[in-house]
């Protein structure tokens, strides 16, 4: 199949190409290469993977989304600000990246000839602040915080607004915590991978808050075998939202993280600074959902998962 990844060189949209080529799949990464660190990920693939095609062009532009999209048969669109601080500094900028490049993809989509699977990347965040120690299935009620919040949320719902106006199949994953390898952390977003490489490289960790927020981390591979199966079962998610994460059995704080990975790696400073805004205490993916209409579930746990990541980090090429 022909397969375009918006966002490809990220950590997600890395991850996902490398198996899609390793299927024999053509695909094309499209990527303006803004997040620090992305492009090593894409000198990896295009180095052990030459028959990626790659555009540095950006998902705002609707010119040159409409180009890449036409006879595509799927479109992961991984593209976008991924911060809920950097939404706040910059809400035009979170809003163009976010919610206008969603929708230029979507519109792109729904005019060429293929009418491809499309694919979205949304959060956890559309459900607002909260804290509820029970894990969130699909009917908790949306509240969008934080022009992150907004955007995230505002294509959110034009992905399934489209499947129901104009009979596109799309789907929607809300993500919890995704971690693995080529994921380039910062304090602000992929914070698993931050903690570990601070850790390797004895830098100093700062914690916001007590440290005792909990979310249930999805290592990487097995969002990848996610990705594979909706390809597969496309008639059966068309349309549908779904939750995803590690669920109930992979969730850990923030102390219980660093407690890991000090085990394996050894430690440094830590200090706490204030809570960041808008900063969900507790969120836990209900992932039957997903499980009940594909059987998909995740495999990795959160130990085995922290040793791959760690492995990684110490050679992050």
């Amino acid at each position: 199949m022909k397969i375009l990844v918006t966002g490809g060189a990220g950590f997600i949209g890395s991850n996902v190409t490398d198996a899609l080529l390793e299927d024999g799949h053509l695909v094309t990464i499209f990527d303006n290469l803004s997040r620090k660190n992305v492009y090593k990920n894409l000198f990896w693939l295009m180095s052990t993977r030459r028959k990626v095609r790659f555009f540095q062009e950006d998902v705002a532009n609707y010119e040159q989304v409409k180009r890449s999209v036409e006879k595509m048969d799927v479109i992961f669109n991984f593209a976008g600000q991924v911060g809920v601080q950097s939404s706040i500094d910059n809400p035009m900028q979170d809003f163009n990246d976010n919610l206008l490049g969603t929708l230029n993809v979507l519109e792109a989509a729904r005019r060429s000839r293929k009418k491809p699977l499309v694919v979205f990347a949304s959060t956890n965040k559309v459900y607002g602040e909260f804290d509820k120690r029970t894990p969130i299935d699909e009917s908790q009620p949306l509240s969008f915080c934080t022009p992150y919040g907004c955007s995230k949320g505002g294509a959110d719902q034009y992905m399934l607004d489209y499947a129901r106006v104009f009979d596109l199949p799309t789907v929607v994953f809300r993500m919890s915590c995704i971690y693995g390898t080529r994921q380039f952390g910062t304090e602000e977003q992929g914070w698993l991978a931050h903690f570990m490489f601070s850790l390797v490289n004895r830098k100093p960790i700062t914690i916001f808050g007590d440290g005792s927020q909990r979310r249930d981390a999805l290592f990487i591979d097995d969002y990848v075998n996610l990705c594979k199966t909706v390809m597969e079962q496309k008639g059966k998610v068309a349309g549908k939202v779904f939750n995803i994460g590690g669920g109930p059995k992979n969730t850990v704080s923030v102390n219980e993280a660093i407690g890991k990975m000090t085990r394996l790696v050894g430690g440094t400073d830590i200090s706490f600074d204030d809570w960041r805004p808008s900063d969900q205490h507790t969120y836990i993916s209900d992932i039957s959902k997903i499980k009940k209409v594909t059987g998909w579930e995740p495999k990795i746990g959160i130990d085995e998962g922290l040793e791959r990541l760690e492995k990684w980090c110490r050679n992050p090429r």
